[in-house]
């Protein structure tokens, strides 16, 4: 029998690190550093197709004054946040960063008033991103296969409803 999803009660980023670890929401004129973090952790350039959306929210996360992380997403309608992309440097995997990163998210666009959050992920290539949504209780909505990556995609969603403390 497998366990049963054991969703954070309170959601605190700084709980979950096992790094020194700063969580800021950015805005686009530090862009060049999610760019930089993206072609080093996914091998590409490409992030989002466009950065003009409702609702964006750009975290980055620091290490002792590195820059290890990064999270982003925007509103797909007035009750839905989307988490578009997210990553962490492979050397500072599995210490809690991308769960910090999530938990800040969830927080800010909870405080915000949205009743919804999903994401995308292809468990093949991200197999951590499928066990992180389970564990924090996300149920999959959706799943389909990509031909453009060549992977099958599954679709999380998480109702918010009133469980965070408010933004980080």
């Amino acid at each position: 029998m497998s366990p049963a999803p054991n969703p954070s009660a309170t959601r605190d980023p700084d709980a979950v690190a096992e790094v020194p670890l700063e969580i800021r929401e950015v805005s686009l004129d530090r862009l060049h550093l999610i760019e930089r973090l993206n072609v080093a952790i996914f091998d590409e350039e490409h992030i989002i197709n466009t950065f003009d959306r409702d609702g964006l929210l750009m975290l980055m996360a620091w290490s002792e004054d590195t820059a290890v992380g990064f999270k982003l997403g925007y509103e797909t309608n007035d009750r839905t946040f989307y988490s578009a992309k997210g990553g962490v440097l492979g050397n500072y995997r599995r210490r809690g960063i991308a769960r910090a990163l999530l938990y800040t998210m969830l927080n800010i666009v909870e405080a915000r008033g949205y009743e919804r959050f999903v994401y995308d992920t292809f468990p093949n290539k991200h197999p951590g991103m499928t066990v992180l949504g389970l564990d924090e209780g996300f149920q999959v909505i959706r799943a389909g296969y990509s031909p453009r990556y060549q992977d099958y995609r599954l679709r999380f969603e998480l109702p918010l409803d009133g469980m965070s403390d408010g933004p980080a």
